[in-house]
């Protein structure tokens, strides 16, 4: 059974690397050309693309003091329709290291971005769902995986890692699984004690 750290880390790594998977059943109905942004998407596009997360998370039940550090590291954020974007990241995990699209929810508080999963089944992993915040250069947010869950926080770092080439609209549902990520332009790299 793995320890509740790599359960935090695989569930807070799945909110940048999994995607719904009805967000474009049909890949006709992906957006051919980039979609119109609005500047406070512009601002948060930019923000992503090229930028890490460094921080720590926490695990329910746990003293708060023993959170645990993490790192993503985002290649791109680039929005396709409607509150849907693909987020390309480079995923570091144990032995694997991967690049791969996720197709998730961005929805707006007024003036701040939030990731939005929820329920999202992964095969052999579970169930997972989170929502995390973007405001000036910090990001805030929970996660939980079936009955293990916690808080994640830190700061976005940006001009850290170098931009990757747009991901390919017709196929932002490649990365439902990890073994089928090699395509995806989010760099996540969590760290585990």
């Amino acid at each position: 059974m793995p320890h509740l750290s790599h359960l935090a880390t695989v569930g807070v790594l799945l909110l940048i690397l999994c995607s719904p998977p009805a967000a474009f059943s049909n890949p006709d109905e992906a957006p051919d050309a980039p979609q119109k942004l609005t500047a406070l998407e512009k601002k948060f596009a930019a923000q992503l693309t090229g930028a890490a997360l460094v921080g720590r998370f926490t695990v329910d039940g746990r003293n708060p003091a023993t959170a645990l550090e993490e790192r993503y590291e985002i290649a791109s954020a680039t929005k396709l329709r409607d509150d849907y974007w693909v987020i390309l990241a480079r995923i570091k995990y144990g032995k694997h290291d991967l690049k791969v699209p996720v197709t998730l929810k961005v929805l707006w508080a007024g003036d701040t971005p939030v990731m939005s999963l929820t329920n999202l089944a992964i095969p052999l992993l579970g169930t997972f769902t989170a929502r995390v915040m973007f405001y000036g250069d910090r990001y805030v947010g929970t996660w939980q995986h079936g009955k293990v869950g916690g808080h994640m926080f830190g700061t976005v770092e940006t001009s850290v890692v170098k931009p990757a080439a747009p991901a390919d609209p017709a196929t932002p549902n490649s990365a439902t699984s990890p073994s089928s990520a090699a395509q995806k332009s989010v760099s996540n790299s969590k760290q585990s004690p």
